[in-house]
């Protein structure tokens, strides 16, 4: 087995006809639709070759569980989470394996929110498994599959209703814009957006037929070409997005990536202009995005990483804003769901209403040097990351533990985190600190102990 299957309540994602075989794919299904019972089910998915075996596979077995299956066929994962609520699902899911290599795929649920499943509701999906509990239904009560194609369309609408967004203002400051979609999900809805608000488009890498024409994720040593094409069309900003589009990534009209954590410090400084409220994002975030937000005077809250954990805490904060800082925007006013044309759309109309470039609105974020390292798990990975807390409080003295993912420390000039990945069976360290040589220091210490 080239990796283990990762569960969580992100999903279950693994390597195609490997950890992720269709055995275990029905079988997830089977155990989804009896912990349904029955109802409205909405299947989207991603532009993966096997999404489309995946998602055919997974909504015959709804079927045969009695669910009424609404097929979107290839979408943004966020177009499943707001279907969910459209049609008053019981649920939904996602095949995609979001930011993960074409060999990789993976199933998220959802409930009847439209959002991911709760860690109760995970383990009553996992215990459902494990005994076999399916809900097989005979001939005469099969559930029929419907297809739908305006799923995008809808989303899109919904979007430019967004009291920050103002296409009209967008539309007069005659903005290019070149967009990598990675021929992911978002190859056709993230252009359809920017073009209905009055934006050139060229479109790179938006043929949507699944080639990752590069490493899928959107962060900054990937984005090379998109700089270069900026560049080429003298265009005014560069959006790129992973498979599934619910990460949004930005290069400024110089060519310059500026990193995927500055979309979320972007779209909430610009958010709280007019929006006032506390603000949630998780622990692997940047200090800018906190940063800014308290510049305002908004409450800042921190959960562990994974959407479904931000959107609890945004919930019970009544978090006006959040996401993480992986270029995953959430508005509740829009859904509580990562969304990647949520984001452009904050960030196109920022750039618009304040008329300055995106080099210079990130220039006035507080700058971190943050590093972001990830290496295969080592054995006894939690023994040894006690060693690391000893490590880092011998260093640097005095430091505040955060254990509830993995661990942070946070010191007066930084912060650090080691954890587990929940996609991928890795570690990941992020450390973020305002001098370059300290953040390296930082990173030695930790990876001296995991090594």
């Amino acid at each position: 087995m080239q990796a283990p299957l990762m569960k969580s309540i992100s999903g279950i994602r693994g390597i195609v006809g490997d950890s992720l075989d269709p055995l275990t794919v029905a079988r997830y299904a089977a155990a989804f639709g009896h912990f349904l019972k029955k109802g409205k089910v909405v299947i989207g998915r991603d532009s993966r070759p096997s999404g489309r075996y995946y998602s055919d596979l997974t909504a015959a077995v709804l079927s045969l569980s009695g669910c009424e299956v609404i097929d979107l066929g290839m979408v943004p994962t966020p177009t499943v989470e707001l279907a969910v609520t459209h049609y008053k699902a019981a649920g939904g899911i996602a095949v995609t394996a979001s930011h993960n290599p074409a060999d990789w795929n993976a199933l998220k649920f959802f409930n009847s929110l439209g959002e991911f499943i709760t860690k109760t509701e995970y383990a009553r999906l996992e215990k459902a498994l494990s005994q076999d509990k399916f809900a097989f239904v005979p001939h005469n009560r099969l559930g029929r599959v419907s297809l739908d194609d305006k799923s995008v369309e809808r989303h899109i609408e919904s979007v430019l209703k967004i009291s920050a967004v103002s296409p009209a203002r967008v539309k007069k400051a005659r903005f290019t814009v070149v967009v990598d979609a990675i021929n992911g999900a978002g190859s056709f809805a993230l252009p359809d957006l920017l073009e209905r608000m009055g934006v050139k488009v060229i479109r790179l890498n938006c043929k949507g037929d699944g080639d990752f024409f590069r490493a899928p994720e959107p962060i900054i040593k990937n984005l090379t070409q998109l700089g270069k094409a900026v560049k080429r069309h003298k265009a005014d900003i560069g959006l790129a997005c992973d498979p599934d589009a619910d990460r949004l990534a930005l290069v400024d009209e110089t060519g310059r990536p500026i990193g995927e954590e500055l979309t979320l410090t972007l779209a909430v400084a610009f958010y709280l202009l007019k929006h006032k409220g506390p603000v949630a994002i998780n622990l692997s975030t940047s200090r800018a995005t906190a940063d800014v937000a308290r510049m305002t005077g908004s409450r800042v809250y921190y959960s562990p990483v994974g959407e479904a954990h931000v959107i609890a805490e945004m919930r019970r904060r009544q978090a006006v804003i959040g996401g993480e800082g992986n270029g995953g925007v959430i508005l509740p006013e829009s859904h509580y769901g990562r969304d990647a044309l949520v984001g452009a759309a904050l960030i196109m109309t920022y750039l618009a209403v304040s008329g300055k470039t995106l080099s210079h609105l990130a220039g006035t974020i507080p700058v971190y040097c943050n590093i972001k390292k990830k290496a295969p798990l080592p054995p006894h990975f939690e023994r040894k990351i006690g060693k690391v807390e000893k490590a880092i409080k011998s260093d640097f003295g005095s430091i505040t533990t955060d254990r509830r993912d993995g661990l942070r420390f946070d010191l007066e000039q930084g912060w650090i985190q080691v954890r587990k990945s929940n996609t991928e069976p890795i570690y990941r360290l992020i450390v973020e600190a305002r001098d370059q040589k300290l953040a390296r220091r930082m990173v030695a210490i930790v990876r001296k102990v995991l090594k």
